[in-house]
């Protein structure tokens, strides 16, 4: 091309406004960018991620246990996460002159425990590089100038009649359902979108008298045939929160809202020991302990409170001896503990975060460079594609990796 490439990005969101600085940096700043916004405000749910600290990515590094994150996209992932991962945005931001920080769950967040800190870093590398955001663009249409299997570029249609040619076109929106209605018209398949990452309302139940506590060694499924799920489950006034909770509602985001949200599951709530190999244990310490007063495992780290509903729950009565409780009351504690059942009824809603299960089928997209297969020169990145992870920084990695790898796909085709 003898001019500039003109190379509009569709929001100025995380992914969107990544992938600009990424681009430009592949193309040496030999193109000419520009990022179009329906709303007012760049980069709103990085403001809100993490209560305000950002939880820009996590400190996962081996590629495959990564991948396993993503209900939706672990296999295309598996590789792009090779050429972009935490290590590579801890890189990143770190010559930029932000330091990120690991907690113990293992979620980052910059130092300064600021998502302004993110936000003024991404500001800042746009205006050095003099990438423009124009705010309040509403999309109407994208048409496709492609001749037989090279495209000559597309023309958009924003809200008021105006009308723009680009060369290439990246579109960073997210969950929008007129950006997927605009893809569907271009031959693309959208596979229908569902809430994901949401806590869990119980039907009443005595057990939300211990709003607050935290279990932490928990499994929890849906029945009859739900895949388990490990981790901290949060007791709340509604039901269920907590790490264990949202990566249920990530996992079987499909499932929950075909049986819409109500649905039995069944808690184990000392970590996926199972109900005889418990059971045992006790019969063990009977015969063995007979003084000993029915404690919990000290491994299990249940609060008291928890320990006393179980054992209400049960109906044993607290301070019993082992030497004093029937066989019949073991059986009755152990499937307590470990096919604990409760009652779903409606999904909650996780803080002001939401992700969305569907979009974009990944079909449709060649991962290496999430450049369309059906629509060449155009590049879709982040959650406006069928992929989405659990809770703990690993949806803003899936934006991180695939702009980085729709700007070295863009470089591959233009020649400056």
């Amino acid at each position: 091309m003898a001019k500039k490439p003109k190379i509009a990005i569709i929001g100025a969101g995380a992914s969107g406004c990544f992938a600009a600085l990424q681009i430009h940096e592949e193309l040496q700043g030999l193109c000419d960018i520009q990022i179009f916004e329906k709303s007012k405000e760049p980069l709103s749910k990085l403001r809100i991620s993490g209560g305000g600290r950002c939880n820009v990515t996590h400190n996962l590094f081996d590629p495959e246990l990564l991948s396993d994150r993503y209900p939706r996209g672990n296999k295309e992932l598996r590789w792009a996460l090779e050429a972009f991962q935490p290590k590579d945005t801890i890189a990143w931001f770190q010559k930029k002159g932000v330091t990120l920080k690991a907690e113990a769950d293992g979620r980052m967040f910059p130092t300064t425990d600021s998502s302004d800190t993110i936000i003024q870093c991404f500001l800042n590398e746009l205006k050095l590089k003099k990438i423009p955001i124009h705010f309040e663009q509403g999309l109407v249409g994208i048409y496709s100038n492609q001749v037989s299997d090279q495209s000559k570029g597309f023309k958009i249609l924003w809200e008021g009649g105006v009308e723009d040619n680009f060369d290439i076109v990246l579109l960073a929106t997210g969950s929008n359902r007129k950006v997927w209605s605009i893809l569907e018209k271009l031959g693309h398949k959208i596979i229908t979108p569902v809430p994901s990452l949401f806590t869990l309302t119980l039907e009443n139940t005595d057990l939300m008298e211990l709003t607050g506590l935290v279990v932490p060694h928990c499994e929890l499924k849906v029945l009859p045939k739900g895949k388990p799920q490990k981790g901290p489950i949060l007791i709340t006034h509604w039901g269920l929160s907590g790490p264990c909770a949202l990566r249920l509602s990530a996992w079987e985001a499909r499932t929950l809202f075909e049986a819409d949200y109500k649905v039995d599951l069944s808690v184990n709530w000392i970590g996926g020991k199972s109900t005889q190999s418990l059971e045992e244990d006790y019969l063990s310490k009977k015969e063995k302990t007979p003084a000993d007063k029915l404690a919990p495992d000290s491994e299990w780290k249940l609060p008291s409170r928890f320990w006393d509903w179980i054992l209400k729950e049960s109906k044993i009565q607290a301070n019993k001896r082992y030497s004093e409780i029937s066989k019949s009351e073991i059986r009755t504690l152990s499937l307590s503990l470990t096919q604990s059942k409760l009652r779903m009824v409606a999904k909650g809603v996780f803080k002001e975060e939401f992700v969305t299960a569907g979009g974009v089928s990944r079909k449709d997209i060649q991962f290496q460079t999430m450049e369309s297969k059906l629509c060449s020169g155009l590049y879709l990145t982040g959650e406006i594609i069928d992929v989405d992870g659990i809770t703990g920084g690993f949806n803003f990695q899936n934006a991180w990796t695939t702009a980085t790898l729709a700007a070295r796909g863009i470089r591959k085709t233009i020649v400056i």
